[in-house]
Formats: C-alpha cells, structure tokens, sequence
C-alpha cells in the first residue's frame, strides 16, 4: 500500500506507528478483531487478518466487531480500486454488522469519498496533530513523513471513549450532528458545537 497520492513503485508496505495502533486497541477495549489491510510487517495483530493476495480484504467478510483500517492510499490500477471503496465498507460494516471501525486515511475533505462515507455517517473524526505521520516502511521506523495530514475516522457508538483516548493525538471534532444533514450537492449550512 502507498502512504501517498502516487502509486510508489518500489514494494513497500506502509504500517501504522505503535503509538495509534496502542491508541486504537484502547477504544476497542484491547482486541483488534480484524485488520483487512495486513501486510507481513503489521504490528497491528488483529485477531484476523487479511492480506493479498491469499485474502482480499476488501471484498471479503467484515462481520466483526472492532475493525481498524489502514487502507491503501492510491489508486490500485491492477484491480480497479481506490480508498473510496474502503471507506464504504467502513461505513457498511458500522451500518450492517454495528460494528465500530477506526480507519486512518489522508485528510481530503473535498473529495466525494468522504462526502458520501464519512460526513453524516461516521461518529468522530480526529485530525492528527502529527501533521507528517511517520508510517512503518516494511515494519521499521524509517523516520519518513507522510506527503498530507492524517485522521482518524470512528464509525460506532462509542464517541466518548474515542474522544477521550484521540484527544491526546489530535483535534477530535464530534461529527453527529451532521447525521441528518444533506452533504454534497445540495449544500445546507452546517453548524458544529466542538
């Protein structure tokens, strides 16, 4: 998986830093069950994993409780795929199965994929203060930024815990109010209480 906008050339598994794979196992009360983007370098241990191209996590089950999802962040030319079809199973997994789901992904507030999937359908979003993410490069810190700011998106209904684990890691905005709102083309004015 590619950390940024590019498709990188070279093979390289971008992994979760140890401090937000902590931070998300503390939400979930300490079990990941399922990772759908692992890699053979993740330090995430979830208690399922699916990784290429034995299992594709994108299109197989989600049915668990707590999923974490660090998806791909460019376009998989070979497969016809892109992070907007791994925020829609997020979101399909929370509605479906009423599972809670965290997914790290690169802030892009103005694209479609987080119009239809994250804004009146997740929980929380917290923008990360490490503004250039350090992602593991084959399991190692390499000590590399990621090129775009980060968050993490909570679809479940746990807000608070979210809110009080994420708070430490970034700016958390409670995004609910938003549930009943028209997102996209038929723009409302939205107002937020943070």
């Amino acid at each position: 998986m590619t950390a940024g906008r590019t498709i990188n050339t070279q093979s390289q598994h971008w992994g979760t830093p140890k401090i937000y794979v902590d931070a998300v196992k503390k939400v979930f009360g300490g079990t990941i069950d399922l990772d759908p983007c692992s890699n053979e370098f993740s330090i995430v241990k979830a208690t399922t994993e699916y990784r290429l191209p034995k299992q594709d996590g994108l299109y197989d089950s989600w049915n668990f409780q707590t999923i974490y999802v660090n998806p791909p962040y460019g376009l998989d030319k070979s497969r016809g795929t892109s992070i907007k079809q791994w925020l829609a199973r997020c979101y399909d997994a929370y509605k479906t199965y009423h599972s809670q789901v965290i997914a790290l992904v690169p802030v892009a507030t103005n694209t479609g994929h987080w119009k239809n999937f994250v804004f009146g359908k997740a929980q929380a979003i917290c923008f990360l203060y490490d503004t250039r993410l350090k992602f593991l490069e084959n399991g190692e810190d390499a000590g590399k930024g990621a090129p775009m700011s980060c968050a993490m998106i909570y679809w479940g209904e746990n807000y608070q815990v979210f809110y009080d684990v994420f708070i430490a890691h970034g700016a958390v905005v409670d995004i609910r109010p938003l549930k009943n709102q028209t997102i996209g083309k038929e723009k409302k004015s939205l107002q937020l209480t943070l």
